[in-house]
């Protein structure tokens, strides 16, 4: 797995304005996740996907696009679920909208327009993981001031000046929602936009100072939380995979 989110063009990809490169085959957000964590993902919805009897309540109600990406997003799952030799089941909401995966098992899922992956591996190969997708562009006005810390915008800014062909500003955003992922099955707490600093940089990776006591991992507490990130194809990939304790 390369640590490059800006990968060399190879077979496949070609560059696109901007320098953004423009993706034009599968496998995208695995080169930013450890070996130990399976990954599927998909740029289309499919036809013939089916939910799983116990998911259909959830999005009863739903309109057509929101039923397309919870269907293909739990399409991933379970194919991930089966790559580490686990027989399908059904992911339904837990706390706070978390999902609620078999026991033994961590994961996150994401989706956005055109994109949608979940990420699993087996408990004691990874404390917890969190993922998110993002289109390339900048955020709304109003919403960096919102989600983002005075130091934080600072060093956006910063980045902007010097690499003006990434939205800085939507991987910060994005960066925030893998950091809480990664959280919440680990406390079961909610972790708010300013009680976690990140410092982004450049080269892929970012990390995520906690400015609230954080949890503990085998008798010692997690206060940083780091990642890496990958801008191509239109998206914007953050992850984080917290490795699990030694022993």
């Amino acid at each position: 797995m390369s640590p490059d989110p800006y990968p060399t063009p190879n077979e496949g990809r070609e560059r696109g304005p901007g320098g953004v490169r423009h993706l034009a085959c599968p496998g995208v957000i695995e080169r930013i996740l450890p070996p130990a964590v399976v990954v599927e993902e998909s740029f289309t919805d499919p036809a013939g996907l089916t939910l799983h009897p116990a998911e259909e309540p959830v999005v009863a109600n739903s309109v057509p696009k929101r039923r397309r990406e919870f269907t293909t997003v739990r399409h991933c799952a379970r194919r991930a679920l089966s790559r580490l030799g686990l027989p399908p089941a059904p992911i339904l909401p837990g706390v706070r909208g978390a999902p609620a995966w078999p026991a033994g098992v961590v994961g996150s899922m994401t989706h956005c327009d055109g994109y949608r992956a979940a990420v699993l591996a087996r408990v004691g190969a990874v404390a917890s993981v969190g993922v998110d997708a993002e289109p390339h562009a900048p955020l709304p006005d109003g919403v960096l001031e919102a989600i983002a810390l005075p130091a934080e915008r600072t060093r956006t800014a910063a980045l902007r000046a010097a690499h003006p062909a990434v939205c800085w500003d939507r991987l910060l955003f994005s960066a925030k929602e893998s950091v809480y992922k990664a959280w919440f099955p680990l406390t079961h707490r909610w972790l708010d936009f300013a009680e976690a600093d990140i410092t982004v940089e450049p080269g892929g990776t970012f990390a995520a100072r906690l400015l609230v006591p954080g949890p503990l991992l085998g008798g010692a507490e997690l206060t940083t939380f780091h990642g890496r990130f990958l801008v191509e194809g239109g998206l914007v990939l953050t992850a984080v995979a917290v490795p699990a304790p030694a022993g």
